[in-house]
């Protein structure tokens, strides 16, 4: 065992609780975008709706930004991500409701993804500063890439099955979905407290402290915005519905199949990245990274065959979570704990508008010139910001550490 791993064994038990809330969270939602996903192509066919769910979805993220953050530093964290769990659970169980009744429409979906992409806005930002109470600061990188093992656990196996229970009948989804949510939020209550409450009062300074945090430290910014506009830029996801029924001429299985390659990629890459963090010469590779990302979803566009479509997935899941992990790691360790929250607000910010806002941008460039001009776009985008982003933060592009590192002192 390696000595990360060593170490991260005595913070063992909230850890494992922390993780397993995290995959049966992400298993909830994974099933839920799924359906809702589907069910909305079913509805109208029309590929622009699926790009409004993931705008409606980000939305908040943008409307509470101020508070998300600042809630996550006043209040204690377990409980506030509960509550966010709790309310993710009540969508499912709308949607459980409303598809059994048949009377689930449009507007409705529209309506319960904004309900949840309420709960997710408070949650995100929850969850990452929660994270280092658990462990200390120089097992952070590790525990990154295992807590995102969590994520991609969830994503290859929830969304498989969701569209497996969903090709069976609509309800046999939502149901199990509500029952993950209320284990989670159960795990997120046992974790010990250790958080040193926000004592600052309310005030405008105090809610925009993570903008002027993040904009005040040029590498910092670099990191999280050419992470947001390369995924922005290159995002396929809300355009999978159309690749898995015209191109591929697949069915909900094969959406599950596509939704979760990309996991597979990333849970062996933060497996591995886990037991062996990089240490050194952080910045090419992230760079490096996110030019693969950009590669991979030019393949993705240029796929007809099921089986290469999911290979190309792999290696984008697999990149994406190199750049993921670097920056979390990068972010978290350079935020003092009281800011975390507020600063994984804006980190979130910029992270839901790469997926959900590039949801958006791919179902209009997919109206506008057809699904697979749309992500060819997005492919060649995303190399090209790798690019200008070297030219705009040389010094992000060469970093060598995580850390500065101190010079060494004659004795």
């Amino acid at each position: 065992m390696s000595v990360h791993g060593k170490l991260l064994l005595r913070h063992q038990r909230p850890f494992i609780a922390f993780w397993c809330a995290r995959v049966l969270t992400a298993s909830g939602f994974q099933m839920l975008a799924v359906a809702i996903g589907w069910q909305m192509y079913a509805l109208t066919g029309n590929v622009l709706d699926l790009g409004l769910v993931g705008l409606v979805e980000f939305l908040p993220r943008v409307l509470f930004i101020l508070l998300t953050g600042h809630v996550a530093d006043r209040f204690d964290r377990r409980k506030v991500a509960a509550l966010c769990q709790a309310g993710q659970g009540l969508v499912a169980l709308s949607l459980l409701l409303a598809s059994s009744q048949g009377s689930l429409t449009r507007e409705m979906i529209f309506l319960i993804a904004f309900a949840l992409g309420t709960a997710r806005a408070f949650e995100m930002p929850t969850t990452q500063a929660l994270l280092p109470n658990i462990v200390p600061p120089g097992l952070f990188p590790a525990a990154v890439a295992a807590s995102a093992s969590a994520m991609q656990t969830a994503t290859i196996v929830a969304p498989a099955l969701g569209g497996l229970l969903y090709a069976i009948d609509t309800g046999w989804v939502y149901g199990p979905a509500l029952v993950l949510y209320l284990v989670a939020l159960t795990l997120m209550l046992s974790l010990p407290g250790r958080q040193l409450p926000l004592k600052q009062k309310v005030s405008l300074t105090s809610l925009l402290a993570g903008f002027r945090f993040i904009r005040s430290r040029p590498e910092v910014f670099g990191a999280v915005s050419m992470d947001m506009v390369a995924v922005l830029l290159g995002g396929a996801t809300a355009l999978l519905p159309v690749f898995a029924k015209d191109i591929l001429l697949t069915g909900p299985w094969g959406l599950g199949l596509l939704r979760s390659a990309p996991a597979v990629g990333a849970l062996l890459m933060s497996l591995w990245l886990a037991r062996f963090p990089i240490e050194r010469r952080v910045g090419p590779v992230m760079f490096s990274a996110v030019a693969i990302f950009g590669v991979a979803t030019i393949g993705f566009g240029l796929s007809t065959s099921l089986w290469f479509s999911l290979a190309t997935l792999v290696l984008l899941g697999a990149a994406d979570m190199v750049s993921m992990v670097i920056r979390a790691a990068f972010v978290q360790l350079q935020t003092p704990d009281e800011m975390r929250g507020r600063v994984g607000a804006v980190n979130g910010l910029f992270i839901g508008a790469s997926n959900q806002l590039g949801d958006f941008r791919a179902g209009v460039s997919a109206a506008w010139f057809g699904s697979v001009p749309a992500v060819l776009i997005g492919g060649v985008g995303a190399i090209l910001v790798c690019g200008l982003w070297i030219r705009l933060f040389p010094a992000l592009a060469r970093r060598d550490h995580l850390h500065p590192q101190e010079p060494h002192r004659a004795d």
